[in-house]
């Protein structure tokens, strides 16, 4: 198996460029605020963290490619790194320190494109997260003092704990029924959004979280987290991996049940 260590301690520099940048606007009384086509917000603060990683990926990886939320696709090959340099913007613009630095480098293989590296990093909450294929998932203030993660055993939908971040989208898709459902017959559900429940997932202390419509860079880095840590990672049509425009991770043990309310 590859050796991704080196990878990996990259993308770890990576994430601590941007969250120097991004703390350095969060909070701030003249942050730039601008609304993209698809009506989300951008500030200045995702630019300008989006660019320092690009702009150190230009000189140490100079053959990978790079696709980013805000710049969209550089380069081309068979290794890319995916970034979306602030996850949870509307929460950045609010003062919400629930958001992430999401970096994550996929390689391409005989089944396609699959993460091989993730990191997420949210340093307003003082958290990170990261793993690489074949190492395992870890969390912690760095490589050297890190704990490793491990995904529940909660084994029925009636014991496990559900995550997701809002219900309109489930209702724009016609799968506000099953996900109702879901949420009545599971033991407890709570809205964290964004990154967070599916570092949840990866650590436990969540069992099972989904989102009806994303993009690559929310869930590259994400997808090899919870895999590393046990659990399991595809989209809402079971496909494997962060490739069906939606998402669902769980421990595992539950990731059938859970599928069958959501799509019927």
């Amino acid at each position: 198996m590859p050796d991704y260590h080196d990878d990996l301690r990259l993308a770890h520099v990576l994430a601590d460029a941007a969250d120097a940048a991004t703390m350095e606007r969060f909070k701030a009384l003249d942050l730039k605020v601008e609304t993209k086509p698809d009506m989300t917000p951008v500030t200045e603060a995702d630019k300008a963290a989006e660019e320092l990683i690009r702009t150190s990926l230009r000189r140490t990886r100079p053959r990978d490619a790079v696709l980013g939320e805000e710049f969209g696709t550089e380069g081309g090959g068979p290794r890319q790194w995916v970034i979306d340099p602030i996850d949870g913007t509307k929460n950045y613009v609010r003062g919400v320190p629930v958001w992430a630095t999401l970096i994550a480098l996929t390689e391409r293989g005989e089944q396609g494109d699959r993460p091989v590296v993730g990191v997420v990093s949210a340093p307003a909450l003082n958290r990170r997260w990261w793993a690489a294929v074949g190492g395992g998932a870890y969390t912690g203030r760095s490589l050297a003092q890190a704990s490793r993660l491990q995904v529940s055993r909660v084994q029925h939908v009636r014991d496990a704990s559900f995550a997701y971040s809002s219900l309109h989208g489930w209702e724009e898709r016609g799968m506000l029924g099953g996900f109702l459902d879901l949420t009545r017959d599971c033991w407890r559900t709570r809205g964290y959004g964004d990154f967070w429940p599916y570092m949840m997932v990866a650590e436990g202390s969540v069992d099972m979280c989904a989102e009806p419509e994303l993009s690559l860079w929310d869930m590259a880095a994400s997808a090899v987290i919870v895999e590393e840590a046990g659990g399991s990672f595809t989209g809402l049509d079971g496909r494997p991996g962060p490739h069906s425009g939606n998402a669902a991770a769980s421990n595992g043990l539950v990731h059938d049940q859970m599928l069958r309310y959501l799509t019927g």
